[in-house]
């Protein structure tokens, strides 16, 4: 099969929709079919094909949302590329810019779009707005996703129950909703001797004591995921007991606003800021940690979540629906109320052993249904209905 996927987000720019394009690129292409990518150019904001790797750079401009750029809806020389490939599905993965760019292709060349809904769009439109006209801006948000998602594509992809029962509740759409959790490479967060060796050159680098119980989280650095709600709960913690080290790994918008609520709370000494930081080196920062944590109920899976799952990493997560599949509460991890609530947990695993080993153990197992080959192997599915349905 010939694929062609449509992203506006893509390296260099790190996120967990990135990583699972190119996961899903890398299974599709081990699995003997043909991948072609249409991405901005993140830096330059030109075009360029490089024809090599079957990559076409969209030309953009910087839209002030951390490191994303809006391309044109059309642009001719793309356009012929695309055409040249002969393709048999699209996979678009936005609902902007690149996203558009597909629509006009599966429209003119008569190809069957199948689309991926990443991300909750009216958690983010204060980007835009600053705090005014949000609700209006919400209302807009809500059209271009009903839009896109119930008329411009031939089918649906989402990764939660969460956003399905949005989309059907809320939004009103009406149509087939395929719900696929992204997968990851399992294989690579799993303990081993080369990460085990690069997690203790971190814990050193950072003075972690052998003491210390490390609560973690993994990803992009704004504010929609709530890292303030979770360093206020640790500054609650290390009255209760200082052998707490709070690391966030990652970089983005909110960063600086973090380290000044940590300098006000006069915990600087206990929290550990690393800045962006090479995604190969990723399972080693989950292995530095005891725990993972979100407080965010913004995601619409949380890939982050499945990765310290695999590097065996009992997970707290806030009771939010999109995390409902992956944590077990009680069995890989805990889902929790409130503050309170999470302190009381995480409490509970620092000062049980038997607890925290046999829930790590199940962190890991409770993984396997989340590999890159079944993700792919469903995506897959999806294509040939899309393929099937406009040959009707």
């Amino acid at each position: 099969m010939r694929i062609g996927i449509f992203t506006d987000s893509y390296y260099p720019h790190v996120s967990g929709v990135a990583t699972s394009i190119d996961m899903l690129k890398d299974v599709l292409i081990k699995m003997k079919h043909e991948v072609y990518m249409v991405v901005p150019d993140l830096d330059t904001g030109k075009f360029s094909y490089d024809a090599k790797n079957k990559i076409i750079y969209m030309p953009g401009i910087k839209t002030g949302i951390y490191k994303t750029r809006l391309t044109r809806f059309h642009h001719k020389r793309a356009f012929n590329i695309v055409k040249s490939w002969n393709l048999d599905v699209i996979h678009s993965q936005t609902e902007f810019g690149v996203g558009y760019f597909s629509r006009v292709c599966s429209k003119k060349l008569h190809i069957p779009v199948v689309h991926t809904y990443h991300t909750l769009y009216e958690d983010y439109v204060y980007y835009i707005t600053h705090g005014h006209f949000d609700n209006f801006a919400k209302k807009i948000v809500v059209k271009l996703t009903r839009y896109y998602c119930d008329k411009k594509c031939n089918e649906l992809i989402v990764p939660t129950n969460k956003i399905k029962d949005l989309f059907i509740n809320k939004y009103s759409i009406n149509r087939t909703i395929h719900v696929i959790p992204t997968g990851i490479d399992i294989k690579k967060f799993a303990s081993s001797k080369d990460i085990k060796t690069k997690a203790q050159a971190i814990r050193k680098k950072y003075k972690i004591k052998t003491t210390d119980f490390v609560i973690g989280s993994v990803g992009r650095i704004a504010i929609e995921k709530s890292f303030d709600k979770l360093i206020n709960a640790t500054a609650k913690m290390l009255k209760i007991n200082s052998n707490i080290k709070l690391m966030l790994v990652g970089d983005g918008p909110a960063l600086d606003d973090l380290k000044k609520q940590v300098k006000d709370l006069n915990i600087e000494k206990n929290v550990i800021f690393t800045g962006l930081v090479d995604y190969n080196d990723i399972p080693s920062y989950y292995q530095t940690l005891d725990v993972m944590v979100s407080f965010s109920i913004t995601e619409t899976q949380g890939l982050t979540i499945i990765e310290g799952l695999a590097a065996s990493k009992p997970t707290l997560c806030i009771n939010d629906d999109s995390f409902k599949a992956m944590i077990q509460d009680s069995y890989n991890g805990y889902l929790f109320k409130n503050e309170e609530d999470f302190i009381n947990k995480t409490f509970n695993l620092m000062n049980n052993k038997e607890l925290y080993k046999e829930m790590a153990k199940n962190a890991k197992n409770s993984t396997y249904q989340y590999s890159k080959e079944v993700f792919a192997s469903e995506v897959l599915k999806v294509y040939h209905a899309a393929i099937k349905g406009i040959k009707k």
